[in-house]
């Protein structure tokens, strides 16, 4: 299997007031490559690209345009293999991001990593979320 990035119909509500972002970084949101979807890191904005407020929501709103991506693909959230996920301020954050992450992600659970850090792209950001789903046959 070659490398193929994952296209975004174009009207697609949930990217579509993010799509200056792939360019402006330089990145893809999605790359299929050797059984696998390979997801870029999700933040929590909404599809006008505005930030959520607080982790809770920005929890949601980074897991549903996961689930957007792996629905494109043809894939649900059952199919993630592999999740890492960027915390700015873990310690304080952590509550709200696991009780937002469980209205997602139920067992049998992928592979998670939950990594603190200082900050990300935009200073309202709290959250990022990267993942790996397998293909299916």
């Amino acid at each position: 299997m070659t490398t193929e990035v994952l296209e975004i119909p174009a009207g697609n509500e949930m990217f579509d007031g993010y799509r200056t972002a792939f360019e402006r970084y330089g990145f893809s949101p999605a790359v299929k490559s050797k059984g696998f979807l390979f997801i870029s890191g999700q933040v929590g904005v909404r599809p006008d690209g505005r930030a959520a407020e607080g982790v809770g929501d920005q929890t949601i709103w980074a897991l549903k345009r996961i689930e957007e991506l792996l629905r494109i693909a043809g894939l649900e959230m059952t199919d993630l293999v592999d999740v890492t996920s960027y915390h700015v301020d873990i310690e304080t954050t952590m509550p709200a991001f696991l009780e937002a992450k469980r209205g997602f992600i139920a067992a049998p659970f992928p592979a998670w990593s939950m990594i603190g850090i200082s900050g990300l792209s935009r200073p309202e950001l709290k959250i990022e979320i990267r993942a790996v789903a397998a293909l299916r046959d």
